[in-house]
Parts: C-alpha cells; sequence; structure tokens
C-alpha cells in the first residue's frame, strides 16, 4: 500500500527522492520503494528518513503497532498523537472518523480544520513545549456527529535531554460532563 503521507512529507518539504534518499544515506530506488509501500524500511533506516523528513519513525510501523493498541484500546474514545516542534502531527491514532491518520502527518490542527477546539489544542501542544511539563485541559471540538468534549492531557517527549516534541491523549468525555448517553461503537471517536 502506497504511502501517501511519505510522499505528502517529502514534497512539503521541496525534496525529491533523491535528496530523501542521499540525506538518509540509502539508494533512491530502495527510497522509491518504501514510498511505494513495497518495502519496509529497517528501524534504523526508519529512524534516518524520519529525522530528515521531521515525523516519529513508529509512522513506518504503524499497521504493526495498531494491533497492539487496538487490542488495548478496542472501542474506547481514547486518541494518542505525537507532534514535533513546529506543532505538526508526526504519528497519530485512533482519530475521530472525520480525519484520517494518514492525511494529518505533517500537519498542524489548524492545517487540518480551523475552529476554536484546534486553536485551544494548539495553545496547549505551545504550552507543553514552553513549560516542558504536562497539561491537562477540557477542550470542545466541533466534528460532524455534533460537539464533543475530550480530556486532554499533553505532556513533552525528550530524547537523549533534547526536547523533540510532544504527545497528547485525548479522552471523548462528552456523555460524563453532558449526561448524554455514551456513544456506541459505530460512532465513537
Amino acid at each position: 500500500m502506497k504511502r501517501k503521507w511519505l510522499i505528502n512529507l517529502r514534497k512539503d518539504k521541496n525534496l525529491t527522492q533523491q535528496q530523501v534518499a542521499t540525506l538518509s544515506f540509502i539508494d533512491r530506488g530502495f527510497y522509491a520503494q518504501i514510498e511505494k509501500g513495497i518495502r519496509d524500511p529497517s528501524i534504523p533506516v526508519a529512524r534516518k528518513v524520519a529525522e530528515v523528513l521531521s515525523f516519529n519513525p513508529a509512522a513506518f510501523f504503524s499497521s504493526q503497532l495498531d494491533g497492539l493498541f487496538r487490542v488495548a484500546l478496542a472501542d474506547s474514545p481514547i486518541i494518542v498523537a505525537h507532534f514535533d516542534l513546529n506543532l505538526k502531527y508526526t504519528w497519530s491514532f485512533n482519530s475521530h472518523l472525520d480525519f484520517n491518520n494518514d492525511t494529518i502527518m505533517g500537519k498542524t490542527d489548524i492545517e487540518v480544520t480551523n475552529n476554536e477546539g484546534t486553536l485551544q489544542l494548539m495553545n496547549l501542544k505551545k504550552e507543553v513545549l514552553e513549560k516542558q511539563e504536562p497539561i491537562r485541559k477540557t477542550i470542545t471540538f466541533p466534528v460532524s456527529d455534533g460537539p464533543l468534549i475530550y480530556d486532554v492531557f499533553g505532556a513533552p517527549l525528550v530524547e537523549n535531554g533534547s526536547l523533540t516534541g510532544g504527545t497528547t491523549v485525548s479522552t471523548d468525555v462528552t456523555h460524563i460532563l453532558t449526561g448524554k448517553k455514551a456513544l456506541d461503537k459505530d460512532t465513537m471517536v
């Protein structure tokens, strides 16, 4: 399956396949096969390509990781995401049905959809990076199935002593705060 998210990240940085391959110390043909989904990179190659294009290397292995998360988070109203220092998504799991994990990669929240909820989420992320400490807030998002209220927990991501971005875990608490019936699994976030 073609990795459209990877192609979009490369194009957003105005890089050719050859440039990404050279900066990642791999052959262009191999990189092209990675983009096409014909081959999977090794962990060291995934790290190098991810470093060049500024995303979390776990994105290459999402299908394998998704299985683990799906077992643990089956039918849960929980969204997990990572973002870089520019507040762009580097990895996401279990997005609301209005959004596709692959199409939000490399974008900020307001590039995905611009509303009061996404502005509050971006402010939470900025605060996490500035203070370099966990922050928790309740944020309402307007989505296709009505406004949803999330308990959002954000925390910094630090690698080898350096701040690399942050992570958020968002739990739909609409039914708790409004007294509405909990969403069934077909309409769940």
